[in-house]
């Protein structure tokens, strides 16, 4: 197990990392299809399926964004798992 300070240092490093990570797009981006050229962002709204049309000038920063939401997701279950290890630690 590891000790509470490197705990408590690894708190401290992923709230840093989840603070750097937060410029975010939640949804996949996809083709329109063969037909029509050009880029969608798909994502959930209410329930419902919604498609953005994405420029071509910003589908790298879109794609940039989108892949941040994944990795801020898995951050902030690292987080949560790390919050429950000093849980457990301190009430030993």
């Amino acid at each position: 197990m590891a000790s509470l300070w490197n705990l408590k240092r690894k708190q401290e490093r992923l709230k840093k990392e989840i603070g750097q990570n937060l410029d975010i797009l939640i949804g996949s981006v996809s083709t329109k299809g063969p037909v029509r050229t050009g880029f969608n962002l798909t994502t959930k709204i209410d329930q419902k399926t919604v498609s953005r049309h994405i420029r071509k000038s910003l589908l790298n920063r879109v794609r940039q964004m989108t892949r941040r939401h994944k990795k801020l997701k898995a951050l902030i279950l690292e987080l949560s798992q790390t919050n429950w290890e000093i849980i457990k630690h301190e009430s030993e």
